[in-house]
């Protein structure tokens, strides 16, 4: 039987999991952020014994750009190496195979919509709120050819990505790799365009 203990551990001591399969993007880990600064760090890794990660890589990443030292753990003691190895491909796939009682969501969007709340922070973002509500989120480009009406109130925050068709727009600063490099998203070159 695996033992379980809860603990705090530095990050210092932690390590990652070599064979994880699992990849977080720039734009989830901020998305992890901003949950970890609105609620706190609602969910401990799971760990082995030697403090190697078995879950909450996309965690740990988001607790090293949110400047955390310790994070809370569960330290599952005394799994196999196969064990270790189906754990760490099966917390992440089970959760995928999770559906949406449709009718339970938005009754839960227009809840929070009463209290003017930033309901990217539930983990959908811009584009898949306006999917649920295209007729509700005027201030938002739902689509790359719809304008909103001019607006006093600011709709954009630092670390806002705005996507505009085949563009990038970044709410940053671009003396500051990390945010170049959310924009960039991976792309490394400029392309010339060439004008007549």
């Amino acid at each position: 039987m695996t033992l379980r203990e809860y603990k705090s551990v530095s990050v210092r001591d932690l390590s990652k999991y070599e064979c994880n399969s699992r990849t977080h993007s720039d734009e989830q880990i901020e998305k992890i952020v901003r949950s970890i600064n609105e609620f706190g760090f609602t969910n401990p890794l799971l760990i082995d014994e030697h403090n190697v990660i078995i879950a909450g890589h996309g965690r740990l990443a988001a607790a090293l750009s949110a400047g955390l030292d310790e994070l809370p753990c569960i330290v599952l003691d005394g799994l196999s190496d196969a064990q270790k190895a189906a754990l760490v491909i099966a917390d992440n796939k089970i959760a995928l195979d999770a559906g949406w009682d449709r009718d339970i969501l938005l009754s839960q969007f227009d809840f929070l919509k009463q209290f003017d709340y930033d309901l990217t922070l539930t983990g959908f973002d811009l584009e898949e709120l306006c999917e649920i509500f295209p007729d509700e989120l005027p201030e938002v480009f739902c689509g790359e050819d719809d304008v909103p009406d001019l607006s006093n109130d600011c709709v954009s925050r630092t670390g806002d990505i705005w996507i505009l068709g085949n563009h990038r727009l970044f709410s940053g600063d671009a003396t500051i790799v990390t945010d170049v490099e959310r924009l960039m998203d991976g792309h490394t070159e400029i392309r010339n365009i060439e004008t007549p």
